[in-house]
This record gives C-alpha cells, sequence and structure tokens, in this order.
C-alpha cells in the first residue's frame, strides 16, 4: 500500500501574494530615506526591474546593486531601515485575500513555502507577516564579520533556479517530485519552469505572457488584485 503524497502549496511573493515588487520597492524605500543618489539610483532601478519583466536580469548583478545600500549602512541602521519598510509599505499591502489563501492551505494541512527571486534579507520578514517559516529566496553570502557582502550563496531562485532550489528542499525533507502533490501560485513568466514542473499550476495576478499560457494550456487563473503596482 502506497503512502499518501505529502501536499505542498508554494507561493510566489511579489505580485502574487503582494500587489508590489519588494525589492524594487525596497530600493524605492532607501532611495526614500537618504541612503544613495536619488537620480542615479533610480534610474538603474528602473533599468534593473525591465529586465525583470523581459525575462533578462542578470540576477547576480542586481543582487549586488539592491543590497548595497543595507550592506554599507551596516546590520543595526538596515534593520531599524527593514522595520519602518515593513510597517510603512509592506502591512498596508498584506491584503484580507491573500491572507484568506493561504490559510486556505494551512488549515486544509498543506505544507506552505515562499519561493521568490527576491532575496531573504527583503523577504524573511514578509514570509513571517503571513506566517509561513519555509522561505526559498535568494540566499546571501556572508563575509567573516557576519553581515552581506552583496554576493549570492548557492543557486539563485530565479527561473529555472526555482526548480533546483525546489528540489533541494525535498530532498532536506526527505521528499522527491514523485512524493509529493504541489500547488504553485505566480503571477510571472520566469517561474514557468517550475510552473510546468508542478501537479497545480495556478497564474495568480499573471502578467500578459503567463495569462498567455495559462489559457492556452487550460490553467487555473486567479486574480486576488484589481490591479498591479
Amino acid at each position: 500500500m502506497t503512502s499518501p503524497k505529502a501536499r505542498l502549496a508554494l507561493f510566489d511573493l511579489d505580485h502574487t501574494l503582494i500587489p508590489i515588487d519588494s525589492d524594487y520597492s525596497w530600493g524605492v524605500f532607501t532611495n526614500d530615506i537618504g541612503w544613495t543618489d536619488s537620480e542615479s539610483f533610480r534610474q538603474r532601478n528602473d533599468e534593473f526591474y525591465a529586465h525583470y519583466q523581459a525575462g533578462t536580469l542578470d540576477i547576480r548583478a542586481y543582487t549586488r546593486f539592491s543590497t548595497e545600500a543595507a550592506r554599507l549602512q551596516g546590520p543595526a541602521k538596515a534593520a531599524e531601515a527593514q522595520a519602518r519598510y515593513m510597517r510603512e509599505v509592506i502591512q498596508p499591502l498584506i491584503s484580507p485575500q491573500a491572507l484568506s489563501l493561504v490559510g486556505q492551505h494551512r488549515d486544509a494541512g498543506d505544507q506552505l513555502v515562499i519561493v521568490t527571486a527576491t532575496n531573504e534579507f527583503v523577504t524573511r520578514p514578509i514570509a513571517t507577516a503571513f506566517g509561513v517559516d519555509e522561505l526559498i529566496a535568494v540566499e546571501l553570502e556572508r563575509g567573516a564579520d557576519g553581515w552581506i557582502t552583496g554576493e549570492i550563496r548557492g543557486i539563485p531562485s530565479f527561473r529555472e533556479g526555482k526548480v533546483s532550489r525546489v528540489e533541494q528542499w525535498l530532498g532536506a525533507h526527505g521528499l522527491d517530485w514523485n512524493r509529493v502533490d504541489i500547488t504553485f501560485y505566480s503571477d510571472s513568466a520566469n517561474d514557468l519552469p517550475l510552473l510546468e514542473r508542478v501537479n497545480s499550476p495556478i497564474a495568480t495576478n499573471p502578467d500578459d505572457r503567463l495569462r498567455a499560457v495559462a489559457q492556452a494550456r487550460g490553467w487555473r487563473i486567479l486574480d486576488l488584485f484589481s490591479s498591479k503596482a
């Protein structure tokens, strides 16, 4: 007699559970509080975001850029700013619809995992706000002083890297693809490699490319938000 499969609910974060890109918005926030040069930072931030939307982002270059302000300020000031960012920017955008979606899977006994291409510094507090302990994010290298260096540790959870990181997570928990039933919610065509790998792909607040793919393949489409910020 075969054992029942473990049930996993995987959630992308940006534009899936929250209606903004948290990494981009963190950059805007650090700019607003005077940590970066206003004009040049905003221009580069916009350029990187356009590459992300086009599926051409250099994730390592972007991570060096997006973590530089916090890295230079040091851990104490970064933690203070992070708490303020959560309070002023993120918390007001955590919607009842998104909390309910996560709660439905929690009540069903599913293992909850957030799988995001945004780095762990930005996303760990957001995962905590959703009550999700398991986070697969871009992991950051630490120097001898224990603080971030701007480099990525291991495989970045971006595009095909999300498949690799989920596979690593499964192995660490004594599981494999054949012993799990996975639902994955995502808004982005960048996540097609993982959406194609899971049992139940759900295009959530999908971008135009993903919406077209979902419609062509008969995938479920879920619109949690009225519009994207």
